[in-house]
């Protein structure tokens, strides 16, 4: 293409050989439309929220599915060892809580299961104090 020898863009057709043309101003970009800018701050959204919010909250899915798995686990285990333990109170003392005493056992287990939840909220306590985060 043929350069303008002043140092502008190259001559228009119809333009005489010599005459600069005008170029948009650098300082003043070119506007898009409304519409335009409008889909183009959509798009944006939608990936910055894709970015910060979904794939994160993806990541740590596998450890939340983890951590209910063990949570249910450990939950079950600790109502099958009450009940074995309700069964060996009731079939294993004899003939200690039958008639009048046959409630006893329950007694025993909620209260087994009472001091093993306070033991457990209390060596939670003493770790978040420990680390700082109380």
């Amino acid at each position: 293409m043929d350069t303008d020898p002043t140092g502008g863009t190259p001559p228009t057709r119809g333009a005489p050989p010599g005459t600069p043309t005008t170029a948009p101003s650098p300082s003043r970009p070119r506007q898009k439309p409304i519409p335009e800018l409008v889909v183009e701050l959509r798009e944006l959204v939608v990936t910055y929220v894709k970015q910060e919010t979904l794939a994160p909250l993806q990541s740590l899915g596998r450890w939340v599915g983890l951590g209910v798995a063990g949570s249910l686990l450990l939950g079950f285990g600790v109502v099958f060892l009450a009940l074995a333990g309700l069964r060996a109170l009731q079939e294993e003392t004899g003939e200690t809580f039958t008639g009048n005493w046959s409630w006893v056992p329950y007694v025993i287990v909620v209260f087994a299961l009472v001091i093993g939840a306070a033991i457990v909220w209390l060596l939670r306590a003493a770790r978040k104090a420990e680390s700082g985060r109380a």
